[in-house]
């Protein structure tokens, strides 16, 4: 992209009163950018009000110096390879999938691996969820990234604390050491920036074997109106939307009903009737998501040509103690075997946990101690225990 095309592309996003679908107008009626600001007023009124095409004749403020800063960021050398990109409406690069949108961006700041081209996204799947996930939330979405990584297909995610962080975290588990594409973050904000903080060592991992893309332009700080926008880009490379965990309002279903209304599939993790977190996903299967126990469930939905997952990750692993045991290298069982039957799957406090096992508190400390070291089980705020299952 030369300087000047940059520029062009840059205003329209920048003019005032101009969103996606009207300057998409614009481009369809008048051609690229530079053609577009050529048009005398009374032409553009044809196609936009006369208060934008007043605004459209005016250079917004801050022009020059947002062209300085996108200039200077896409000439900047990254280390390893990683390569810095805007792709354009215009662009033979930019992805067909965002095109059947009614609003696709007018530009999209990709940074990270340079030989993926997002014109050949044809087998990824989204995984969304709750940022304040349970921790069996957060094992099922790293399980299913991972899972879904040795399938050859790409998770797309949102970057967020939660479920997108742990889709991520599994999706490059699985390409770890192969070179192979691993996962595409979605964020809310410039790619001048990582939000959240906490996950810039995740953010480079992307980079090194995936991409992070943006809609909006540098210097663009987390705003809560963002987030929900950059769902329908999540929806949009995708074949289909996984919801792991989400609550009854959540940014996650936002992304499964703009998947739907692009044509897409949408699936949702079942969860206990006690936790909130479960409530969104239920919603989804009843109003027609198809409800998924493995992987498995999604490959045969989707057909993905040629996926095929290895013996380890086609069901999810069994819980810890699925028949109420551990059974230890003699065969005998653990001392606290019997207590995980008893702990059940959902939340439970410790009072709870003594009128059903009859133990005393000190007693069940020690035990639940015991399988908390083991990773059997999770400790949630407000002195709640659960059983979780582990890889």
């Amino acid at each position: 992209m030369e300087r000047d095309e940059l520029a062009g592309w840059l205003r329209l996003t920048l003019t005032p009163g101009i969103g996606d679908i009207t300057a998409r107008k614009l481009l369809a009626a008048f051609g690229l950018p530079p053609q577009v600001f050529a048009q005398p007023e009374a032409a553009l009124q044809q196609v936009v009000s006369q208060a934008q095409a007043a605004a459209l004749r005016q250079t917004p403020s801050g022009l020059s110096s947002m062209v300085d800063e996108t200039w200077d960021w896409l000439q900047a050398v990254e280390p390893s390879g990683v390569t810095r990109r805007l792709l354009t409406l215009a662009d033979l690069t930019y992805p067909a999938s965002l095109l059947d949108m009614v609003d696709p961006p007018l530009m999209l700041y990709v940074i990270g691996a340079p030989q993926f081209d997002l014109t050949a996204l044809d087998r990824a799947l989204a995984i969304v969820g709750s940022r304040n996930p349970t921790p069996q939330g957060t094992l099922n979405a790293r399980y299913f990234g991972r899972a879904l990584g040795e399938a050859d297909i790409t998770v797309v995610s949102g970057l967020a604390l939660g479920v997108d962080g742990a889709a991520h975290e599994g999706a490059l588990d699985a390409a770890e050491g192969t070179g192979r594409f691993a996962t595409i973050a979605v964020v809310g904000t410039g790619l001048d920036r990582v939000y959240p903080a906490r996950h810039r060592d995740l953010a480079h991992r992307i980079t090194a074997q995936g991409l992070i893309v943006s809609e909006f332009p540098l210097g663009t700080p987390p705003l809560n109106q963002n987030f929900p926008k950059r769902n329908r880009i999540i929806a949009g490379l995708t074949r289909g939307t996984l919801v792991v965990e989400a609550a009854l309002r959540s940014g996650s279903l936002i992304t499964a009903r703009l998947a739907v209304e692009q044509g897409k599939e949408v699936f949702a993790i079942p969860g206990s009737i006690h936790s909130p977190q479960s409530r969104g996903g239920h919603l989804l299967i009843r109003q027609g998501a198809k409800l998924v126990e493995s992987v498995q469930d999604i490959l045969e939905e989707l057909r993905f040509d040629g996926a095929e997952i290895s013996s380890t990750s086609s069901t999810f692993p069994a819980a810890a103690g699925a028949a109420g045991r551990i059974d230890d290298e003699d065969g005998e069982d653990e001392p606290s075997s019997g207590l995980l039957h008893d702990l059940g799957f959902d939340p439970v406090s410790l009072d709870a946990l003594c009128a059903r096992t009859g133990y005393s508190a000190a007693e069940l400390q020690g035990r639940l101690l015991e399988l908390e070291l083991d990773g059997h089980v999770a400790r949630l705020p407000g002195g709640l225990f659960q059983r979780v299952a582990v890889g």
